[in-house]
């Protein structure tokens, strides 16, 4: 479902490069839930937004469900985010003039389905918010608000659920529904999930981990058998066919 291989993400600090991540390689199969973890400054939040096809990488290659991220446009693989990608943010990033229904609405308006509502309604239910479909994010907790943002993440059955710090401003009983809703919804969809957290306990919910320190996985506890040297397949570049 998900390739990284030799990942580099390099800024300019005064007159050398400064390299946040450094050939950064792993393989995560279809129905995967994994997360990836650090201290503060180890490149967490840098891998995911390259993982996700929301920045590019100064060396290496993402492969997301088949498609090489960086032979596509900046449109296309807004495109395609649109139609395999789910995103959970830490601040919960809903709109604060629609309601739960219609915050969960947004991604299937704009892709023109016309059982947006229903649909929203459904996905309400199942995170426990039937009965708050009406209520405006300032009228909601944020345990609530972070469900409406989960059942908004999952309401185009994406192939992939990227979470960035899903518990970061939630209480730590809150926290703990939210991952296990994550839990069942990995389970009964088959999406793949992709964490970001420096919550361990969270982390440990996870079916694997990945570390990082200074920009380099220092563990995986699902690599692969044949070790980290196992080269990665990658589709061959659009073009280069005889």
């Amino acid at each position: 479902m998900l390739v990284a291989r030799q990942l580099t993400k390099e800024y300019r600090s005064g007159a050398a490069p400064l390299a946040v991540l450094r050939d950064v390689s792993f393989a995560v199969p279809q129905g995967s839930f994994v997360a990836i973890v650090g201290p503060s400054g180890s490149g967490k939040t840098t891998l995911l937004g390259l993982l996700a096809g929301l920045d590019t990488p100064t060396r290496g290659d993402v492969v997301l469900d088949g498609t090489v991220l960086g032979q596509l446009s900046e449109d296309a693989r807004a495109r395609l985010r649109g139609q395999k990608v789910g995103f959970v943010f830490q601040s919960f990033q809903l709109i604060p003039t629609l309601t739960a229904v219609e915050n969960v609405q947004v991604p299937l308006e704009l892709r023109g389905d016309r059982d947006a509502a229903v649909r929203a309604r459904e996905l309400l239910a199942r995170v426990g918010l039937a009965d708050r479909t009406g209520h405006f994010p300032a009228q909601l907790s944020g345990g609530e608000q972070q469900r409406v943002a989960i059942a908004r993440a999952f309401v185009n059955r994406p192939r992939i659920l990227f979470a960035d710090e899903p518990t970061g401003n939630l209480d730590a009983a809150s926290g703990g529904r939210v991952v296990e809703l994550l839990e069942s919804l990995n389970r009964e969809s088959g999406s793949t999930v992709v964490l970001v957290t420096h919550d361990l306990a969270l982390a440990s919910r996870a079916r694997r981990i990945i570390r990082l320190a200074d920009g380099l996985v220092v563990e995986d506890t699902g690599a692969s058998p044949a070790g980290d040297d196992a080269p990665l397949a990658l589709p061959e570049p659009a073009g280069d066919a005889a």
